[in-house]
């Protein structure tokens, strides 16, 4: 069996032999540790899986003189499970909210088509803004492509006019270099 330094887990990162043997070593106690709180037998072996891949990751976290492997690992544990818990309720939510909606009729996806293919020259002026620094592009996308005034931009983005304005001229003149853009968003060029 591998010895661990006493210096911390830091070896089973990079170790084959090391995380086998601290798998082998804590397997049963993170399987209890789960099966106390999950029901579902496959829940419970895919926690176990998802919570050695996060042991690996935070091995250089573990320090000796703070507590055992076992307490730290039921920590890693622990978090494992709660972020499965907010996945599963933000899913939970997601599905209630698709459940009480009706599913597209043919017409439905007809008008959605035509919306979508009209919005072709505002989808590719978006892609070709990419470029831009991020608040730059934000301002730009709420005046031409959402039909805002500086000043309602201005607004929804928390900032003075006379910024949204120097943004604006900064990320118009930027793009006037890309081909096809200008007329996409509306632009002279």
């Amino acid at each position: 069996m591998v010895k661990l330094r006493q210096t911390g887990l830091a070896d089973i990162a990079c170790d084959p032999a090391a995380f086998e043997a601290f798998y082998e070593r804590h397997f049963d106690d993170v399987t209890k540790f789960l099966a106390r709180r999950v029901i579902d037998p496959h829940s419970v072996a895919d926690l176990t899986a998802e919570v050695f891949l996060a042991a690996l990751d935070s091995a250089h976290t573990y320090r000796p003189g703070r507590g055992s492997e076992v307490a730290w690992l039921y920590g890693v544990a622990r978090n494992t499970l709660l972020a499965e818990r907010r996945r599963s309720v933000r899913e939970q939510r997601a599905n209630r909210k698709i459940a009480g909606r009706r599913l597209l009729d043919g017409d439905d996806i007809a008008r959605l088509e035509e919306r979508i293919d009209a919005e072709a020259s505002a989808r590719l002026a978006i892609d070709r803004m990419a470029e831009l620094p991020d608040k730059e592009r934000a301002l730009l996308e709420l005046v031409a492509i959402d039909g805002l005034s500086t000043a309602e931009a201005a607004q929804a983005l928390g900032i003075r006019q006379g910024t949204a304005r120097v943004r604006l001229h900064r990320a118009r003149r930027s793009i006037q270099q890309v081909p096809g853009i200008m007329p996409a968003i509306g632009g002279t060029k």
